[in-house]
């Protein structure tokens, strides 16, 4: 085989699009079955407590329902392992809005109204569900999602901040925020003769199955999941949630019918996980300089009681910038609320939210430019691990994205540029970065068809996010053909085992197994000089290994920066500009590549001017459980949105030399418009969302 030019790097349309534009492309609900049946949930209404009697009489009445799924009748679990999973098994109520009953009906509409008609008696509990920064039952969980340490501290950051010739001590918060995808979270679910197919939308088939074969006591091969598109996922879709579980239950109670269940909206509030809020304080000590010589991050959020997941919130200060001593700690208050889960760059997104303001402050109490201040405090190598990083091209990042902004020359004194209308205009800047991961657990196939297709396979997830597209360009290239020879087949457990789709790895760990895979069946082809072969000829491989991880500290970069006009009168924020430059290895498909980092600064957005969920200490849940009230970033909200990338060679990373994009275009850009408000105000908003009661004291906006 001789290889055409690079299929890597070419900005192809995206090849399920077409099918997504004309809605043939088919997401979990919408998946053929004979005989559906509707599954609708019914939900605690008290915060913490036990039911003491079942009232379904009345719902069994209606014509059409065929089961009324409780806990007294419900199938029995294997499992107890997973708390947020032990659904219709006990009579206890760990949250408002948890699953004590479900009805089984012929059409969605029985189900639904039937389930308005089961009632439940409770004694109820007292319930605790505020976070408080000096809650008297914190704790330091044993560690972090992703398995990072709970605490580090490097020298001695007390007494370094106690004789900074500069210091700041400030405290950040972020709130609640909801997964609520365009895609509801849906599933159907059929047993037949023992054997379970479902159809989900997940971010790992393989790991819904395992997930799903330990709570049951089922072997893999009883369970096929099937998943080939998914309508936004962004971590809601990784981990197994009740709603999986709660249909299986009722496939069970109907054996040989398919049942199907779509959350609604409101019920999406307490099922499918959140970011958890948080409370940070952030201390920072500089010399004279201006140059760091403490840091210090203390993150105080919540988990559920029943349950912990613990946000690594904290961990991008310990390799973001040079200090000799520094400190990061977490720690946790259960509450009696749902389990949080993974959101967009988990602990990066909130965590540089509160580093990035708080590095914006420092560097304006140290009379210096908040770029310059950056680039001045540039390690030259891992902070926490002393060793190199693979490549790390923040202070391009960080003059690209100053020059293509027209940074310089700008007038650092707040609330002093206006626009017509009564506008205070302000520009601001931020850091992102995101790890690079690779991920054990993916396998591919790939089979060399007589004539001349390479279809290959791997149970690998497509989010929306272009994975369709991307392997197949690494695939070809891997292949030395032309994409359009090149066949995937993906989102299925009957294709190789594919880990999750989770912290930007996707492309990192399945491409690397499908190079290998690649490399395996050209040298067979060659050595049976069978090309084209008059039989099928497949090649297998596992993702290899990749030394170098030992060796250097892997992560994308990036620099934000944004326009903000807040209205004098109202407090009102518009962000009529952002723009990013980022180094992130080579991108696979520049145009889905920019799409992620588009979409992910548009979410940055939400996150810093609309987004925040309400909760009820009365009642323990969230009242602004819609699209309606929970506020999130529209067309109208959002301007111009530029994005760049540097080429970066990172030989190091994987065979691909890329590093992933989906979550580092969200990190920094909720910084980088909070500095902006404050330079167009001179009010400096800790608290995230930016809402316009924030500028306002006795009728008048404060200024700084």
């Amino acid at each position: 085989m001789t290889l055409p030019v690079r299929v890597i790097g070419t900005p192809l349309d995206r090849f399920d699009g077409p099918a997504k534009v004309t809605g043939t492309a088919r997401y979990a609900f919408e998946h053929p079955v004979d005989r559906p049946a509707y599954l609708f949930p019914v939900q605690a209404t008290v915060a913490v407590g036990q039911i003491v009697a079942v009232h379904a009489e009345a719902a069994l009445s209606e014509p059409g329902v065929l089961a009324v799924l409780t806990h007294e009748n419900a199938a029995r679990i294997a499992s107890f392992d997973d708390p947020e999973l032990v659904v219709l098994q006990t009579p206890e109520v760990s949250y408002r809005g948890q699953f004590v009953a479900g009805v089984v009906a012929e059409t969605s509409e029985v189900a639904r109204c039937a389930a308005d008609l089961v009632q439940l008696d409770y004694r109820p509990g007292p319930h605790d569900v505020v976070l408080d920064a000096d809650h008297p039952d914190r704790y330091p969980p044993e560690a972090m999602n992703g398995g990072f340490a709970t605490d580090s501290v490097h020298g001695d950051p007390e007494a370094a901040l106690a004789g900074a010739a500069v210091r700041l001590d400030a405290t950040y918060s972020t709130p609640w925020y909801q997964h609520a995808q365009l895609e509801p979270h849906a599933t159907i679910a059929q047993c037949v003769d023992d054997r379970l197919t479902l159809h989900v939308g997940t971010q790992g088939v393989h790991r819904l199955r395992q997930s799903l074969a330990t709570l049951f006591g089922l072997d893999e091969e009883q369970i096929r999941v099937i998943s080939p598109h998914v309508g936004g996922a962004f971590g809601g879709k990784l981990h197994t949630h009740p709603d999986v579980v709660l249909a299986i239950l009722a496939a069970f109670a109907v054996p040989g019918r398919p049942v199907k269940l779509a959350l609604t909206r409101q019920q999406m509030f307490s099922q499918v996980g959140y970011r958890t809020p948080s409370i940070q304080r952030i201390r920072l000590g500089a010399g004279p300089d201006g140059r760091l010589v403490a840091v210090s991050h203390a993150v105080v959020q919540q988990t559920a009681r029943h349950k912990e997941f613990a946000e690594q919130t904290a961990t991008p200060t310990r390799v973001m910038y040079a200090a000799e001593h520094r400190s990061t700690t977490h720690r946790m208050v259960r509450l009696d609320v749902p389990v949080p889960t993974i959101m967009r760059a988990p602990g990066k997104a909130t965590g540089m939210y509160a580093l990035e303001s708080a590095m914006d402050e420092m560097a304006i109490a140290c009379g210096q430019d908040p770029v310059e201040f950056r680039i001045a405090n540039e390690p030259p190598r891992d902070p926490e691990l002393d060793r190199p990083f693979s490549t790390r091209n923040l202070v391009a990042c960080l003059r690209e994205g100053a020059r293509r902004f027209g940074w310089a020359g700008r007038d650092p004194t707040p609330g002093v540029r206006r626009a017509a209308g009564g506008w205070l205009v302000g520009t601001g800047v931020a850091a992102s970065m995101y790890p690079v991961y690779q991920l054990p657990g993916s396998a591919a196939t790939i089979r060399l068809e007589p004539d001349g297709r390479y279809v290959v396979l791997i149970g690998a997830a497509d989010l929306g996010t272009g994975t369709w597209t991307s392997l197949s360009q690494i695939a070809a290239d891997a292949l030395g053909v032309p994409v359009d020879r090149v066949e995937l087949r993906i989102g299925d457990t009957d294709l190789p085992p594919a880990m999750a789709a989770g912290g930007s790895s996707g492309m990192t760990s399945w491409g690397s197994a499908v190079v290998e895979a690649a490399r395996r069946l050209r040298a067979r082809v060659a050595a049976e000089h069978a090309d084209p072969p008059m039989h099928p000829i497949e090649a297998s491989a596992d993702m290899p290994e990749n030394p170098e991880r030992e060796r250097f500290s892997m992560y994308a970069f990036g620099a934000q920066f944004a326009e903000v006009r807040v209205h004098e009168a109202t407090g009102e924020v518009r962000a009529p500009r952002l723009l990013g430059v980022f180094a992130a290895g080579r991108i696979i498909n520049p145009k889905t590549g920019r799409s992620q980092l588009l979409g992910g600064m548009t979410m940055g957005l939400s996150m810093a001017l609309h987004e925040r969920c309400v909760l009820d200490p009365r009642f323990g849940h969230v009242v602004n459980h819609d699209l309606a009230e929970y506020h999130i970033a529209t067309n109208a909200d959002v301007g111009c949105v530029e994005v760049h990338t540097l080429a970066e060679e990172d030989p190091y990373v994987n065979p691909m030399g890329s590093k992933g994009i989906g979550e580092l275009g969200i990190v920094g850009t909720a910084a980088a418009i909070a500095n902006a408000v404050y330079h167009a105000t001179g009010v400096r908003v800790r608290d995230l969302p930016i809402t316009p009661d924030r500028f306002f004291a006795d009728g008048a906006m404060i200024r700084g």
